[in-house]
């Protein structure tokens, strides 16, 4: 039983890691297909919430590095009251550690 809950852990863990390294236009584009898989309904149950979870994990992930692209854009867009731009360097570890989530 032990063994059986340690390989669920090490193969969500490896199905997080493989999420985390599609770019956001490869999951844009994997929650589209899985959307036409839905919606053709020739799924079984079971093959529809694999890919529902599965969705919902990719828009989650999506919505994290949006989140993060914000960030930068707004930090980019700072400027003084004198209207000269706010120079600062951005803390890209601090972003990617927002897309590991």
């Amino acid at each position: 039983m032990a063994a059986r809950k340690s390989a669920k852990k090490t193969a969500k863990s490896s199905e997080k890691d493989s999420l985390a390294e599609l770019s956001f236009e490869d999951a844009l584009e994997r929650l589209s297909s899985i959307v036409e898989e839905l919606e053709g309904g020739d799924l079984t149950l079971e093959e529809s919430l694999a890919r529902f979870e599965e969705g919902v994990k990719l828009s989650h992930q999506s919505q994290i590095r949006l989140n993060s692209a914000e960030s930068r854009v707004e930090e980019l867009l700072q400027i003084e009251e004198d209207g000269t731009p706010v120079v600062t360097e951005f803390d890209s570890q601090a972003s990617e550690a927002g897309d590991e989530l």
